[in-house]
């Protein structure tokens, strides 16, 4: 069962914007305290020593956010591989984010020692969670299909 290419196009570029959303949520939650060090900054920048090397000190910044944004497009992508009626479910797109979070969480983060799987806060673990059901609600986008007789 394959999603026709358009439809994998239009969730990348969704999951781009939802990886987009996610940044924003993230600045409020890093500048109030609850979040110590965003995940794609762990992942790109710091702890995964190396993936950022070659690139300028003055341009790790936005290829950290580029980065995110492909993982996002990628996601984006896979989430329009689901089957049309789970796809189309309000309930898909966050729970989807979830899935993506927890499974980042249970197996790309401990591989390589990121920060926040190592000394855990309740606090960052619930805005991780969220900023990952706001990115389900933007890649779902509402696909739930229109009611009979709606304009």
């Amino acid at each position: 069962m394959s999603a026709p290419v358009d439809e994998v196009l239009h969730a990348g570029g969704r999951g781009v914007i939802a990886a987009m959303a996610m940044t924003g949520m993230r600045t409020v939650t890093t500048d109030i305290g609850l979040v110590r060090k965003t995940p794609p900054r762990a992942l790109f920048r710091d702890e995964a020593r190396g993936l950022m090397r070659r690139v300028p000190r003055g341009y790790r910044r936005a290829a950290t956010e580029l980065g995110h944004w492909g993982i996002g497009a990628a996601l984006g992508a896979g989430f329009a591989m689901l089957p049309d009626g789970v796809r189309r479910r309000p309930w898909a797109g966050p729970v989807y984010g979830l899935a993506v979070w927890a499974g980042f969480q249970a197996t790309v983060a401990p591989g390589l020692g990121l920060v926040h799987t190592r000394r855990p806060k309740l606090s960052e673990q619930l805005a991780l969670a969220g900023d990952h059901v706001l990115y389900g609600l933007v890649l779902s986008e509402g696909r739930a299909q229109p009611r009979e007789g709606a304009s």
